[in-house]
């Protein structure tokens, strides 16, 4: 998923990761355009997950 994609679709996506796990608040999932990586990284502590598992969610959800 690339950064218009998140971008465009990340208050729907949001919400389903917060279904997914519910460990995952609102602050875990704070979006701003050209931190991309900050938010993966928060992820990846939060859920275990690398970025690539966690490219591949964004592209399931």
């Amino acid at each position: 998923m690339n950064k218009i994609e998140i971008k465009g679709n990340w208050n729907e996506l949001k919400g389903k990761l917060k279904k997914k796990f519910a460990v995952l608040t609102d602050n875990d999932l704070m979006y701003e355009v050209g931190k991309e990586d900050e938010l993966y990284g928060k992820l990846q502590k939060k859920l275990g997950k690398s970025k690539s598992e966690l490219e591949k969610l964004f592209g399931e959800l």
